[in-house]
C-alpha cells in the first residue's frame, strides 16, 4: 500500500529545516484519520501510513502530525516514536477535561505537542502548561495579537512557528515579531528587491546549462569544461558513486565516468552541478526541492512515454526555481539561458503537457489533493503511481542533496 504523504518543511531563523509537517490525503484537514479505538487496527493503519518510514520521509528531522480529537483519545501518536513526532491539535479540536488527560498521558511519554491555526481562543488556556509550539496563520492573523502575547508564549517556553509565510516581505516581519520557526514557500520566491548583475561566474553556469539542454551534444566540449575545474571533476565522481546511482561499478577516472553515464545522463549531471553551485547563497530546501521536482517530473516523464533527449521532464522540475536561486525574473533569466519552445513555454507558464508535470509537483507541495486527483486524471495516469513517484523523488532529491551540498 502506498503511503498517500506530502510534507512542508518548517524553517529555523537561519532557514535551516528544523523539521518537516506531513500532509495525508486520506485524512481531514490533512491530518491523521479518525481510527477505530483497538490497538491491533491502529497499527495497521500507522504501517499503512509510513511504509515509507517517517524518518526517511523528514531526512531524520522532526515530524509534526495533525491528529484529530478520536486519534488523540485513542493514544493514537504513542504507536509513533516520541523522539520524532510532535504531535499536532488539529484546529477544531474539542478541548475537554478527557482530551487533556489524554494529551498530559501522551507529553508524559516524552512527546512534544503543538497547536494548528492557533486563533488565541480561551479553549486552548488549560492546555498550554504541555505545548511546545504554537502554529499560527500569519496571513489570516491580526498580528497585534501575537504582539501582545508574546511575553505570556515566552514565560511558557512556548516556541512560535509563523505558518502561511509566503513572501520574504512577511518572513522578515515575521522574524521582526519574535517568531521561532517559519512555514511557506517564501524560500522558494525570488527576492526581487535584491536583484543584481549576475556574476561572470554564475554565467559560465548558465552556459553548462544551456549545454544541458541542446538537442546536440558535443562531448570533448564537456569533457574539456569539467577536466579544468577540479571541483567539479570531483563532484561529478561523488555524484556517479553514490549508491542511489550507482550500485555496482566503483568509478575512479573522469573518462570512465563520462563513459559510464552517457550522454543523456551527462546532460542530468550538467545541470545539476549548475544548479548546485548557484545555490550557495540559499537554503538547502531549495535545491532538495528543485532536485525533487526534477526527479518526479522525470517519472511522470517516463510513465507518459516523453523520454526525450534532452530529457525535459527532467529539466523543467529542476530550472523551476531558477528565479528564487538567482533573485532574478523568471522570464529575463529564459533570455539568458535559450531553452526549447516547450521547456522555455513551461517555466513561463504557458500551458503544455510540461507545465502539467510542474503543476502535479506543486500540489504535492501543497497537499492539494484534489489537485493531484484532477492532474492524475488528466494525464491519465493512475493516483497510485503519482504517490509512489513522489515518494520516490523525495528519497532521491535527498541523497542527492546531501552529496552536492558537503
Amino acid at each position: 500500500m502506498f503511503s498517500y504523504i506530502a510534507r512542508q518543511a518548517i524553517f529555523d531563523k537561519q532557514l535551516h529545516v528544523f523539521a518537516y509537517e506531513l500532509l495525508f490525503r486520506d485524512g481531514e484537514d490533512n491530518a491523521i484519520p479518525d481510527i477505530e479505538s483497538n490497538e491491533k487496527t491502529a497499527k495497521i493503519i500507522a504501517n499503512s501510513h509510513f511504509s515509507l518510514g517517517i524518518e526517511e520521509i523528514t531526512d531524520g528531522k522532526g515530524a509534526f502530525i495533525n491528529f484529530q480529537t478520536d486519534t488523540l483519545l485513542y493514544r493514537f501518536p504513542t504507536m509513533l516514536e516520541p523522539h520524532t513526532v510532535i504531535v499536532e491539535l488539529a484546529s477544531n479540536t474539542e478541548v475537554s477535561k478527557t482530551l487533556i488527560e489524554a494529551c498530559r498521558h501522551i507529553k508524559g511519554l516524552g512527546y512534544r505537542f503543538a497547536i494548528s491555526e492557533y486563533d488565541f481562543d480561551a479553549k486552548w488556556d488549560p492546555l498550554l502548561a504541555i505545548i511546545n509550539f504554537i502554529k499560527i496563520d500569519v496571513t489570516n492573523t491580526d498580528l497585534t495579537l501575537v504582539e501582545n502575547n508574546k511575553s505570556r508564549f515566552d514565560q511558557g517556553k512556548i516556541k512560535l512557528v509563523a505558518t502561511e509565510v509566503e513572501s520574504q516581505t512577511l518572513f522578515t516581519r515575521c522574524s521582526e515579531l519574535g517568531f521561532d520557526f517559519y512555514q511557506g514557500y517564501f524560500f522558494a520566491k525570488p527576492e526581487t528587491h535584491r536583484q543584481k548583475n549576475i556574476p561572470s561566474a554564475k554565467l559560465n553556469l548558465l552556459d553548462l546549462m544551456r549545454e544541458s539542454a541542446n538537442q546536440e551534444f558535443d562531448f570533448d566540449k564537456i569533457r574539456q569544461i569539467v577536466e579544468k575545474d577540479v571541483a567539479l571533476s570531483f563532484m561529478l565522481l561523488r555524484f556517479i558513486n553514490n549508491p542511489i546511482m550507482n550500485k555496482r561499478n566503483k568509478i575512479n577516472s573522469l573518462s570512465h565516468a563520462l563513459n559510464y553515464m552517457g550522454e543523456v545522463e551527462i546532460k542530468k549531471f550538467i545541470a545539476l552541478v549548475a544548479i548546485a553551485n548557484l545555490s550557495d547563497e540559499k537554503p538547502t530546501e531549495l535545491i532538495r526541492l528543485s532536485l525533487a521536482r526534477a526527479k518526479l517530473c522525470e517519472l511522470i516523464s517516463l510513465a507518459k512515454q516523453n523520454a526525450d533527449n534532452p530529457p525535459k521532464g527532467y529539466l523543467v522540475g529542476l530550472f523551476s526555481l531558477l528565479d528564487a536561486l538567482l533573485d532574478q525574473d523568471m522570464s529575463k533569466l529564459l533570455r539568458k539561458l535559450p531553452l526549447s519552445d516547450d521547456l522555455n513555454d513551461a517555466l513561463n507558464g504557458v500551458n503544455g503537457q510540461l507545465r502539467d508535470y510542474l503543476v502535479v509537483a506543486r500540489a504535492f507541495e501543497y497537499g492539494d489533493w484534489k489537485g493531484v486527483s484532477h492532474h492524475s486524471t488528466k494525464l491519465e495516469l493512475d493516483q497510485d503511481m503519482l504517490h509512489s513517484f513522489y515518494n520516490e523523488s523525495i528519497k532521491w532529491a535527498s541523497a542527492l542533496a546531501s552529496s552536492i551540498r558537503q
